[in-house]
């Protein structure tokens, strides 16, 4: 989480303002930055829990297996048996291993382990293949 404060500026809130902090570092399970502009505690408790993004063309190109969830996010999910589980709707970081959120008749949570659970990712068909039982 807090390589996002390598990256300037910051798009900060639905509307996407972008910001460019003055200094940042994390705290606890947080990030906590100066922005300009905002110039007491009052103004800065008025921007808890908004949502920081940046530029696509910001990061840094993934390496071979690597992905960006968003990328992730929408493909559809199949077994190696063909049945379709639903579509990758989100992913959890865990601590031990991301977990794929994935909905479709019913939600599954997959562990995002290459090889073991996640056999294949092929974003020109939208697929991710992995080996789950779909009645888990």
């Amino acid at each position: 989480m807090d390589k996002i404060l390598q990256y300037q500026p910051w798009l900060l809130g639905v509307d996407q303002s972008p910001v460019n902090i003055v200094e940042g570092r994390r705290q606890g399970k947080g990030l906590v930055a100066l922005l300009p502009r905002v110039p007491d505690r009052e103004q800065a408790m008025k921007l808890v829990g908004q949502k920081i993004s940046v530029k696509r063309e910001q990061l840094p190109p993934v390496e071979t297996d690597e992905y960006y969830w968003t990328d992730l996010e929408g493909l559809e999910v199949h077994t190696r048996d063909g049945v379709v589980l639903g579509r990758v709707d989100r992913l959890m970081e865990t601590g031990a291993n991301d977990v794929l959120v994935i909905r479709g008749e019913r939600e599954h949570l997959v562990p995002f382990v290459q090889g073991q659970y996640v056999i294949r990712v092929d974003f020109s068909a939208g697929l991710m293949e992995v080996d789950w039982d779909p009645d888990f």
